[in-house]
């Protein structure tokens, strides 16, 4: 395909995603099969640009004085991709797939883009203005910035299975996609995000990933797993498993001594946890599926440590789903409060008493991680809250310089707030309680 006909798809796939509000990544693949003709780098140029232009959705409307899907795709061309705006109405221009000439008004604003980023927070931020008082609540005057940094492009995390093999053998195993180590983590590696218009490194086909030495996680959701602390040898029980990427974090940690649990009321999300953990060495892991008749009444009391992944907005991944910010809504922020309360209730008599409960969700708001936690504390005032830092410390893979900055994502009340602003990760809300012995 040529330029011209690769911009004109992404604004009708945004268009589309105007009318129908389902996934991005399900409106890709709607067209793409109805454009045969379309291969595999075109794909992932037309991914890549309908993603930058929702990433910086209110910014980009802002400053071309309109939302349409035409606006968003030609300023983001602009503002992300660093095309001139003379070069983009040459291409827009182009017959007979072309999206159509820039208007006089189109290409003054393009040469004149820079008020994109400035304006109130939800438009210097780039997130749903009914969503600014959660933001202001936790962020306050840094709201904007916060924001921003959420609309960024992700780098591509990985975590090195030192079950398999030491750290440093598998960080050498990744020089051919340019992975380098983590300074948070020892047994963290990074890919710089890569140009908007490729795919991020194949990582899933190169050796080390298939013979298990390396996994696909990023940075904040390996420092939640190891918030779990020192694991070796103990009874671990993760509530809500799902795909099992902080199951796989916790296995690990646990050297394959004691006795992991996996869980979830889901029983579709842990079908992929059977083959992954196979491939990851994992030999002290029991998956309890609903749908195969399990339960995990039996574990009741017995737990050193549950470890909640709860049900959240996600906001702390818009990074990597910016569509989810457009789609999100107070009535299903609600619903997810509702879920959480739920799940600290569910899985809080697991813990034995002298355990440990760790409570994660990758939401950066207030309202369903701290009001979650104050509420369950007043119901359940056996349990009391933990500096999680220094559980991530117990963990063993918590560098110096790692600890230096996850102090400065530290809330007052010792729980652990992580943000792309602060750490260029995914945000995650962190938290630590103890049950009485």
């Amino acid at each position: 395909m040529r330029v011209s006909g690769r911009i004109a798809a992404a604004i009708e796939v945004l268009a589309d995603f105007d009318r129908r509000r389902v996934p991005l990544k399900t409106l890709l693949a709607d067209w793409a099969r109805g454009a045969r003709y379309a291969g595999a780098k075109d794909r992932a140029w037309i991914s890549g640009l309908c993603l930058d232009a929702l990433r910086r959705k209110n910014s980009l409307a802002a400053a071309m004085g309109e939302a349409s899907p035409r606006a968003l795709v030609i300023a983001a061309l602009r503002w992300s991709w660093e095309i001139t705006p003379d070069a983009l109405a040459e291409i827009a221009a182009e017959t007979p797939h072309g999206p159509g000439a820039l208007s006089e008004s189109e290409l003054d604003r393009l040469k004149n883009l820079t008020a994109a980023a400035t304006g109130p927070p939800h438009i210097a931020g780039d997130f749903p203005e009914w969503l600014t008082p959660q933001m202001v609540r936790v962020f306050g005057d840094r709201a904007a910035e916060e924001g921003a940094a959420l609309s960024a492009r992700a780098d591509v995390d990985l975590r090195l299975n030192t079950v398999k093999t030491p750290s440093d053998r598998a960080l050498a195993a990744l020089a051919t996609v340019g992975a380098e180590a983590s300074p948070v983590l020892s047994t963290a590696a990074r890919i710089a995000a890569p140009d908007p218009s490729e795919r991020a490194p194949a990582v899933s086909i190169i050796p080390a990933y298939a013979k298990g030495w390396v996994e696909v996680q990023d940075l904040g959701s390996q420092i939640a797993a190891a918030a779990a602390g020192d694991i070796k040898g103990a009874q671990v029980l993760d509530f809500c498993a799902g795909g099992g990427g902080k199951t796989l974090a916790l296995a690990a940690l646990m050297e394959n001594t004691g006795q992991l649990y996996a869980y979830d009321q889901e029983p579709r999300r842990l079908k992929p946890l059977y083959e992954r953990a196979k491939r990851a060495g994992v030999r002290n892991l029991q998956i309890k599926n609903p749908a195969g008749g399990d339960t995990i009444d039996d574990l009741a009391g017995k737990m050193d440590v549950v470890f909640i992944d709860a049900p959240c907005t996600g906001s702390g991944v818009w990074r990597r789903h910016p569509d989810t910010k457009w789609r999100l809504t107070p009535a299903q922020l609600a619903r997810r409060i509702e879920e959480q309360d739920k799940a600290l209730a569910d899985a809080a008599p697991f813990v034995k008493p002298g355990g440990r409960l760790v409570y994660v969700t990758c939401s950066i708001f207030i309202e369903e991680n701290e009001d979650r936690l104050d509420a369950f504390i007043a119901a359940r005032p056996e349990f009391a809250v933990a500096p999680a830092l220094e559980a991530i410390e117990a963990s063993g893979i918590l560098t110096f310089d790692g600890y230096r900055t996850l102090e400065t994502c530290a809330t007052s009340e010792g729980h652990l707030r992580l943000t792309p602003a602060r750490l260029r990760a995914d945000g995650f809300f962190i938290a630590v309680l103890n049950r009485a012995a």
